[in-house]
């Protein structure tokens, strides 16, 4: 039959591993085109008459298999456009075979019927060289795409395509991101067949050990010390769930959204302390605890049944995908600031048209903001409708201004505590206005001056420790002087 491919598996091993099914089309066609002759069948076959024509020389070509794979597909199709096709594959051709799956998507497309007629995976011979179960769980990879984030560590792990010596390397490099150095893991050849090998190595020896052929793969046993799920999501789920169950810790049970808002504020300060001594150890503890928070909520969610870590994961990737079609879609942007403005349109667009009724433009920040935060975010509101000062000096007289109001006050014969707190808070929402100006985080700018007194401070309490005395042994010129000490010495 013309216009029709019909494909078979060479099986995993030898001529004693062949279905007979296959072996007699092979007899009775005589020639057939091959993916690769790196197979101890074909020698077997070509000893008994059998024809064979590769595309080896494809692979010398390109630099990647895909484009290898795309060449001989497409080298199948249009031989196939003028007379039947008998192609075989190692293993089963349904089995990690792209160049299969793409004569099974293509070919219909030109008119030509694609045959599968079946062969011997070689995976029922590597469970048996493994003595491994499949019912416990694994996953067969390809070894030219093995992606980090693919890794199920806890099942059974079989990696095929291990072709040469680039690929196990990139593999050895891929597991070492989730997996030790020297765990160990198995290097399987000609799974089955009389040749069939099974060596263990440690990983970090993988691709120095490696038998390079069609028929070698890597087999990987699922982990099973607790310790080394330490990095994996799922396992951090588990403990916080146990955490938080009926044979858990009392602490951790009695919690509500409402008892943990105070350590979520805590743990974020503390991790921006971390960022600012840019000490990376103690970010990773902090950022740790930030997201032991974010469990902890979660999991409270879970058993009230309200959500799950799952939405809130959800919820998070939708939106990035949603307002970054620039990067996600085929938006075009110039720059960063046509970036923040097509992320308030579409923030706009999701929340829906606005209701009948009004609504300020201040009513969507957070009141649990601290203040200064909120005092910038309410004067960002309103810079966007045109209330605001044209320059940095405008908004720097204000402040002028406001300290004059709290200076009059202050100067009273009688004055009034409530008037000079209402002037001072007009002061620092001035002083807000500023930094706002010079794109200056006043919760940043407060923070830096707290930590630039205690530096200060803590070297005054050195120097009169130092000297054996008590604070109320100096003078407050004298302790000034030691604060400009510390002053010229950087602190």
């Amino acid at each position: 039959m013309t216009n029709m491919i019909t494909i078979i598996g060479l099986g995993a091993g030898d001529l004693n591993q062949l279905p007979l099914g296959i072996y007699k089309k092979l007899k009775q066609e005589k020639t057939c085109l091959v993916r690769t002759m790196d197979h101890p069948v074909i020698e077997e076959l070509k000893a008994e008459g059998v024809e064979f024509i590769s595309f080896d020389a494809v692979y010398e070509k390109h630099d990647g298999f895909e484009a290898v794979y795309e060449e001989i597909s497409e080298t199948l199709l249009q031989k196939a456009s003028t007379q039947p096709i008998l192609y075989a594959v190692p293993g089963h051709p349904m089995v990690a075979e792209k160049t299969v799956q793409l004569l099974l998507e293509k070919g219909p497309e030109r008119g030509i019927t694609i045959q599968v007629e079946g062969g011997q995976s070689f995976l029922d011979a590597l469970f048996q060289a493994v003595k491994m179960d499949p019912i416990e769980g694994f996953q067969l990879l390809d070894g030219t795409a093995l992606h980090r984030d693919e890794l199920q560590i806890t099942q059974h792990m079989i990696i095929g395509q291990v072709y040469d010596m680039f690929t196990a390397s990139e593999v050895k490099l891929t597991l070492m991101e989730k997996l030790p150095d020297d765990y160990n893991v198995y290097i399987v050849t000609a799974a089955g067949s009389t040749q069939e090998k099974v060596t263990k190595v440690p990983l970090y020896e993988l691709d120095r050990q490696m038998e390079l052929s069609n028929l070698t793969s890597v087999y990987v046993p699922p982990v099973k010390e607790d310790e080394l799920q330490y990095r994996e999501f799922s396992k951090l789920r588990q403990i916080i769930a146990k955490l938080r169950g009926p044979n858990g810790c009392p602490w951790d049970q009695k919690q509500t959204h409402e008892s943990l808002k105070k350590y979520l504020i805590e743990e974020a300060y503390e991790l921006i302390d971390a960022i600012d001594e840019q000490d990376d150890e103690a970010m990773i503890g902090e950022l740790g605890d930030v997201l032991l928070q974010v469990m902890l909520h979660a999991q409270i969610g879970e058993d009230e049944g309200m959500f799950t870590v799952d939405d809130v994961v959800e919820s998070i990737s939708a939106k990035m995908i949603r307002r970054h079609p620039h990067v996600f879609g085929d938006i075009q942007v110039s720059g960063e600031e046509e970036v923040v403005v097509n992320w308030q349109k579409i923030k706009e667009e999701e929340k829906g048209e606005q209701a009948e009724e009004f609504v300020s433009l201040l009513a969507d920040v957070e009141k649990s903001l601290p203040n200064l935060m909120r005092a910038e975010a309410y004067q960002k509101r309103a810079a966007k409708v045109g209330f605001d000062w044209d320059e940095a000096i405008e908004a720097w007289q204000k402040v002028r201004e406001e300290i004059e109001e709290v200076e009059a006050e202050i100067k009273r014969q009688t004055p009034n505590i409530t008037h000079i707190q209402d002037e001072l808070g007009d002061v620092f929402f001035a002083l807000v206005n500023v930094a706002r100006f010079y794109k200056i985080e006043p919760e940043e700018a407060v923070y830096r001056a707290n930590q630039k007194f205690y530096r200060r401070f803590t070297y005054i309490e050195d120097r009169v420790r130092q000297d054996k005395k008590k604070f109320s042994d100096y003078t407050l010129a004298e302790l000034d002087h030691f604060w400009n000490e510390a002053k010229k010495k950087g602190l």
